[in-house]
């Protein structure tokens, strides 16, 4: 039996304990991870969640040029922008929080680093909102890291654990769902999620989850696929509950 996804850690929150690693310093793509610090950056800033922010051409991916049922035009309230991109993780919403975080994005991104430098992540890069760029790394060790942090924030965790949510976009109400399916598993307790996935970065997820009385962070990092990375959650998470067979199985792991 054997892991997937290529780097991967679960820490014990509490003490601090590595329960699991792989290849947890590499530094790789972190992909739509990166909005946990974007929704970070926004609410340390304390903005007027209600403002209305209208979305524009600037916030539309010319990179990847990735979908989003957000129109251009359409016009949101922060708190709506930040559930879209942490829930959905939509990328013009993403961008939107970022370029109209006052000073614009150069100013945003000069909070990013300062940031990443107080959270003592030294091998975090992150150079956008979005995560659609490559260039945007971190190591599966620092993400733990940073997921720590993001628990500190109740929306973080109220937005990224519902199943879904009914959005009203130009006066038409919208379903949008978590990108997390596990998050609607009745097996699991999840405290904070969010998912990831670029080709350069593969499937990704960070999840802080309870078990067992236990709370953990979980860090998955290029996945070739959703069932795969699914899998090696589940199978990370029988340590965790402690599942009769959890011994065997993280002793198969670790002969990798």
């Amino acid at each position: 039996m054997s892991l997937g996804s290529k780097h991967a850690i679960v820490v014990d929150e509490h003490t601090g304990e590595v329960l699991f690693e792989k290849n947890a310093t590499d530094i790789v793509p972190i992909a739509s991870l990166t909005k946990l610090m974007t929704a970070m950056i926004v609410l340390d800033a304390h903005l007027d969640m209600q403002e209305q922010i209208a979305i524009t051409e600037d916030d539309v991916d010319t990179l990847k040029f990735s979908s989003s049922r957000v129109p251009v035009g359409a016009v949101l309230a922060r708190h709506t922008l930040l559930e879209l991109a942490l829930m959905s993780s939509d990328n013009r919403a993403a961008h939107a929080l970022a370029r109209t975080y006052p000073g614009g994005m150069s100013h945003f991104l000069v909070a990013v680093r300062n940031k990443a430098h107080a959270l003592g992540l030294r091998r975090t890069n992150i150079e956008e909102p979005t995560g659609l760029s490559p260039y945007n790394t971190s190591t599966a060790n620092d993400l733990a890291k940073l997921a720590m942090a993001a628990a500190r924030y109740p929306e973080i965790e109220q937005i990224t654990t519902v199943s879904g949510d009914l959005i009203d976009v130009d006066g038409m109400p919208r379903h949008y769902h978590n990108t997390n399916r596990l998050v609607s598993d009745k097996g699991w307790n999840i405290l904070l999620s969010k998912t990831g996935f670029t080709r350069e970065a593969g499937r990704c997820i960070i999840m802080r989850v309870r078990a067992a009385g236990r709370d953990a962070v979980m860090v998955l990092l290029n996945a070739r696929a959703t069932a795969t990375r699914t899998a090696d959650a589940n199978l990370l998470h029988r340590l965790l509950t402690g599942d009769s067979h959890s011994t065997e199985v993280m002793a198969g792991l670790h002969m990798q």
